[in-house]
């Protein structure tokens, strides 16, 4: 069993307000006798978004047409891709698509049929990311590239200077790395965020074969032996979905966190934050474009980061209404409520960020 580097909270500041947002978003739900989990228009989505990807990839193999109609479909199904990854899989490797459990891991297997790994990042994601938000050290959505500094208080480079640029170029490489790299340095290092020694049951490595082989297969394998074109023309297409679905997660999964408004905390030696756990998660993160209906539609509610972060287990569909609720309250408590109207304020205000960032005299906002 992995040791932990706990971070503890002060969750004895503020309990009346964790206490308040928590009945007041459960009343919602009673009084007006709805499932927390997917409705029919989560279940319709789930099918337009299978679909596209799906029909994109059989139109590619039985279709029979021109190259370029086949380089078009690359990029639908990259959009595909994101949409899946954002809309389906992350509500059911959080809980949140359904009560049966069956159903949540059924659905969250998608995500390993789009080559990334569901187990590994119900650990990153779920557990390390969702408890250490923006937490130097420990939150490992800060640790994009060694060329990229997202958080105040990682160590300055020069090449930093340039990260307003090299970001967007890492965050379009954001799956390539998942499907070749990233799930199997994670399976294989000893130390993931707060954790030291770090294991995985034999059960999660076979997965990871089978369902990266399985990846491989259907995009790599089939695609060479079974279509008429060359290994370059096939690589064009493999890349073009891939830089279009990483470059549309990166961004987005950015727009909550590393903004201008937001904190980074590091926990300093005794790994103490003197702040209740759901003031923290408000103070490091970020709502945007809310009134956007059909980007809500698309990222699957992610611009309603905050309420995400504080009821995950809450499927998405649900959070426009009840982001309302928790402004509402953090308004009463004067407890900051961060957002950006727009995704083009959001996408700006993270570039700026990354600029500030990529300077040798930003310094932390929090101690």
């Amino acid at each position: 069993m992995a040791s932990t580097r706990k971070i503890s909270f002060n969750n004895k500041k503020s309990r009346e307000f964790g206490r308040t947002i928590k009945k007041r978003v459960n009343d919602y739900f009673k009084r007006n006798n709805l499932s927390k989990h997917a409705n029919s228009e989560m279940i319709l989505k789930t099918v337009v978004l299978l679909s596209m990807y799906v029909g994109a990839y059989l139109l590619i193999m039985f279709g029979e047409l021109s190259l370029f109609a086949m380089w078009m479909l690359c990029f639908v199904m990259g959009i595909g891709m994101a949409g899946i990854g954002f809309s389906v899989s992350h509500d059911a490797l959080h809980g949140a698509y359904s009560s049966n459990k069956m159903v949540n891991s059924v659905l969250g297997s998608t995500f390993d049929l789009l080559g990334a790994n569901g187990y590994i990042w119900q650990i990153t994601h779920n557990i390390i990311h969702h408890t250490y938000t923006n937490v130097h050290g420990h939150d490992e959505d800060l640790e994009v590239a060694g060329f990229i500094r997202l958080s105040p208080h990682q160590e300055y480079k020069p090449v930093h200077r340039l990260q307003h640029v090299l970001a967007f170029v890492a965050y379009s490489t954001a799956t390539l790395f998942w499907v070749f790299i990233k799930d199997y340095k994670y399976f294989l290092q000893s130390e993931l965020g707060p954790y030291k020694d770090k294991s995985h049951p034999l059960g999660e490595w076979v997965k990871l074969i089978l369902t990266k082989l399985a990846y491989y297969g259907y995009t790599i394998v089939i695609p060479l032996v079974f279509l008429d074109i060359t290994w370059w023309q096939w690589l064009i297409g493999f890349i073009s979905l891939h830089l279009t679905a990483g470059l549309i997660l990166g961004v987005v999964f950015q727009l909550a966190h590393v903004v201008e408004e937001t904190e980074h905390v590091d926990p300093g030696e005794d790994n103490k934050i003197d702040e209740h756990w759901i003031i923290h998660e408000l103070e490091t993160t970020s709502n945007f474009a809310r009134d956007n209906k059909w980007l809500s539609w698309y990222i699957g509610g992610l611009n309603y980061q905050i309420e995400h972060h504080l009821f995950p287990k809450v499927c998405h569909v649900h959070y426009p209404e009840i982001s309302e609720i928790v402004e509402r309250t953090a308004k009463e408590y004067d407890i900051p409520y961060n957002e950006h109207e727009t995704l083009g304020e959001a996408i700006g205000s993270h570039y700026q960020m990354l600029r500030w960032l990529g300077t040798p005299d930003a310094e932390p906002a929090t101690a």
